[in-house]
């Protein structure tokens, strides 16, 4: 489990931006509370590097990161995505066959539906031995989401896009739910459990 200092806390006053600790931790505890919990899907977050390192460097600089994991036995994966200056969300569902992508800046990232399909079939590759069967899949840049209207919120409508996907809820909140959002989140990190 991450940890977090008081610093990193207060990226969640104000409009401050969420640093990658707070990311991180929090989606630790969207996939302790999957595991913990019987009805809801079993997730996995990727770290916060993951996604720079598969695209800038390739499969190889991550291969080693689920030695201990099989990422073939969740139901969803979760992958916080760091653009220069803006979070947004992949989610790969594995048990529904789907790749979807939120970006609360409505970005039409189709680079990482592409990494994340490559890195599924290199996975399977290195790890199965086995071919990964891409039929019936569909990879989708989600539309239908709520709009940020600030600079600021991005790490929080990303980790909430992570929170509703990994219950396979509609996705329900908007920009005016941030604030509250925020302190939400600031007590669950702290007492290291979603409400």
């Amino acid at each position: 489990m991450f940890q977090l200092t008081r610093k990193d806390l207060t990226t969640l006053s104000g409009l401050d931006w969420l640093n990658d600790e707070v990311i991180n931790f929090y989606l630790q505890l969207v996939c302790q509370r999957s595991s913990e919990t019987k009805g809801l899907p079993k997730a996995y977050a990727f770290n916060t590097y993951f996604y720079t390192n598969i695209v800038s460097k390739g499969y190889a600089s991550v291969k080693r990161w689920t030695r201990k994991v099989d990422i073939f036995a969740h139901d969803i994966l979760l992958v916080p995505v760091h653009l220069s200056v803006h979070w947004c969300m992949a989610v790969v569902d594995l048990a529904e066959k789907r790749i979807d992508y939120y970006d609360s800046l409505m970005g039409k990232n189709q680079k990482c539906l592409g990494a994340l399909k490559d890195y599924l079939s290199d996975e399977c590759k290195d790890k199965k031995k086995e071919v990964f069967d891409f039929g019936g899949w569909e990879f989708k840049i989600r539309t239908d989401i709520p709009r940020q209207m600030n600079g600021s919120d991005c790490g929080v409508f990303a980790c909430k896009f992570a929170e509703f996907a990994s219950r396979r809820a509609p996705i329900v909140f908007t920009q005016e739910h941030m604030p509250y959002y925020r302190q939400r989140m600031v007590y669950e990190l702290v007492t290291k459990k979603l409400l």
